[in-house]
């Protein structure tokens, strides 16, 4: 990709993986999620330092101004990959509501496929990286962050979906709101984000739009559906749990992906996130396996269902990096329109007036959110350190920008 230079460090004596007591794990590969020579991208103790910069923190404040960020490329990258990812998780809601109509619907089996299909591309990369021993060394040393990252994001699913087995749209859409406060309340306690009084009002536009999604399908009668009272109640208890994992395993997968190269973050959110889930389907969806029908179609929409999911976890981590964990759960709030337009062509819907002016409302939030922001964004990150040293110079981050002005990202 053009501007996309990547420079690798052949170290076939040096392990990448080992533990930081420097002992050998065999043959391994230079990283490109890493610059120089020093660059090397250990899986112990020692955090992976690149070479030295320019001071990042003298970089930020060269350009100010309200709308320093909003003047760069970065900004423009990571709001349009925001709206990419809600174009992915409104394919998944496609295919699911297709294979739902066809008489198949197994929530935790058919979402395992993403974690076998992450697992196969970016475990095998890793272990490519780092060597078989290496990697043995790294799940020993660092896999339990990994299980719980992977424990929540299996669980986020999991009770999003059966919340709406349970309860209305409406109620559920009003409760995943509980996902982008907690992302807020966790980021401000534990990873000392401070919030710029801009980012709070672009949050709320943004949940305003949301409302106006909401309020339109009030109007056109999309959730006037009945549901009993007790059930009803068990799927917002359903809801409100997953919107907590939801939160939750975003925030874990920023602080983890600030640190660690991203093929091995989301490699390992596959590896245990195929076993974790893989359990649970085997557990709880026994009997809707067996009452389920198949047929070509279903195998179609079971293949697009994956490969969307598979690029949206793909893609996830670096408007991590770029932006936040809050931003990327308010980008996703679009899904509701995108979700619409699809559904036009696939199942007949029409698009009420109030829809575009939601959209309008909360792309608007997601550019008030920036103002004030200075040229390195959210790409920032305060747990990081004033100049990023403890962080990783990957695709994305501020250390790479730096390094790499000219890099597209």
């Amino acid at each position: 990709m053009r501007g996309f230079e990547l420079k690798t460090v052949a170290t076939s004596t040096v392990s990448e993986a080992g533990p930081s007591d420097g002992g050998g794990s065999g043959e391994t590969h230079g990283s490109p999620e890493l610059v120089g020579v020093n660059a090397i991208e250990g899986a112990g103790d020692t955090p992976p330092y690149g070479v030295p910069v320019a001071e990042i923190a003298e970089l930020e404040t060269r350009k100010k101004g309200r709308f320093a960020y909003l003047k760069t490329r970065d900004f423009y990258i990571v709001l349009v990959l925001g709206q990419v990812l809600a174009l992915c998780l409104t394919a998944t809601n496609t295919f699911s509501s297709l294979l739902a109509n066809e008489g198949n619907s197994i929530p935790a089996f058919q979402t395992w496929f993403n974690y076998v299909l992450l697992n196969v591309i970016y475990t095998s990369y890793t272990i490519y990286k780092y060597g078989f021993k290496g990697y043995g060394r790294f799940l020993y040393t660092h896999g339990w962050k990994y299980i719980i990252l992977s424990f929540l994001d299996v669980e986020g699913n999991y009770f999003t979906v059966l919340a709406y087995r349970y309860t209305t749209i409406l109620s559920a859409e009003l409760i995943n709101f509980w996902a982008i406060v907690l992302v807020v309340v966790i980021s401000f306690t534990f990873l000392k984000v401070r919030y710029h009084p801009a980012q709070i009002i672009g949050i709320l536009i943004c949940v305003g739009g949301l409302g106006i999604l909401i309020g339109s399908d009030h109007i056109t009668g999309t959730n006037q559906y009945t549901v009993d009272s007790g059930d009803q109640l068990k799927g917002d208890l359903f809801a409100l749990l997953g919107a907590t994992f939801y939160g939750a395993s975003n925030v874990a997968e920023e602080f983890l992906a600030s640190q660690r190269p991203l093929y091995e973050v989301v490699g390992q959110l596959g590896f245990w996130g195929m076993i974790i889930n893989g359990v649970q389907a085997g557990i709880f969806d026994r009997a809707s396996f067996q009452a389920a029908v198949w047929s070509p179609a279903i195998g179609g929409y079971l293949t697009g269902y994956t490969f969307a999911l598979t690029l949206f976890y793909s893609l996830a981590p670096i408007v991590f990096r770029m932006g936040s964990a809050a931003f990327f759960n308010i980008s996703l709030l679009t899904s509701n329109f995108w979700g619409v337009v699809v559904g036009v062509q696939v199942f007949g819907l029409t698009i009420h007036y109030l829809y575009p002016i939601a959209f309008v409302c909360i792309v608007g939030g997601l550019v008030i959110y920036f103002i004030g922001k200075q040229v390195f964004g959210e790409a920032l990150k305060p747990w990081l350190g004033r100049n990023q040293e403890k962080g990783i110079s990957g695709v994305g981050t501020a250390k790479r920008r730096a390094e790499h002005p000219e890099a597209i990202v």
